[in-house]
């Protein structure tokens, strides 16, 4: 997948300011300083569980079957969430026209996001030491599953549907770069 996939989305007369794309393979977020002790501890409790239930000899089959789906769970909050969310990312590119934002998915989780500068409501920057980082553009709804944010994208970023630049590099650059074309 090349950057002209997304300038094919560019309608007549916009001019594309920057194009980019997520930072690839494994990438830690400040809420995983939360998400990952609770994880490790839901699938710590699921695999203890199960295997106190596997060692019952006349418990009901129902008693012996009953953690493995949270098993399933726990293995998807430690490992794959991590491994999906590295999967979107890189089937997703990012623009900056001089009218919107623009967010391309590609594969099983496909989606085309625009939203037009003049409806840029919020505009947050989340900077790393090393230059790289994400922009927010709206607010994350950290509980519950909502219309934004919460729900899958609080354990998987890249599918949030608050939209964001996630992992870029010169981030603030590009910040700079979307708040002068807002303010024309």
């Amino acid at each position: 997948m090349s950057n002209a996939d997304i300038q094919s989305y560019a309608v007549p007369g916009e001019k594309l300011l920057w194009l980019g794309r997520p930072k690839q393979g494994l990438m830690f977020s400040r809420k995983d300083l939360l998400l990952v002790p609770f994880s490790l501890m839901w699938g710590g409790f699921a695999i203890f569980w199960e295997s106190m239930a596997a060692r019952q000899a006349n418990a009901p089959l129902f008693f012996k079957l009953w953690g493995l789906p949270f098993i399933l769970i726990g293995l998807y909050l430690i490992i794959g969430r991590f491994a999906l969310d590295a999967f979107v990312r890189a089937r997703t590119q990012y623009a900056v026209s001089d009218q919107r934002i623009m967010i391309l998915r590609e594969g099983w989780f496909s989606k085309f996001l625009t939203v037009p500068l003049e409806q840029l409501q919020t505009l947050d920057l989340d900077q790393n030491g090393n230059g790289t980082g994400t922009i927010s553009f709206g607010n994350d709804v950290q509980i519950g599953y909502g219309r934004r944010g919460g729900g899958i994208g609080l354990w998987t970023p890249a599918l949030s549907n608050t939209p964001k630049f996630l992992g870029i590099a010169d981030v603030r650059e590009t910040f700079d770069l979307i708040q002068r074309a807002r303010n024309r």
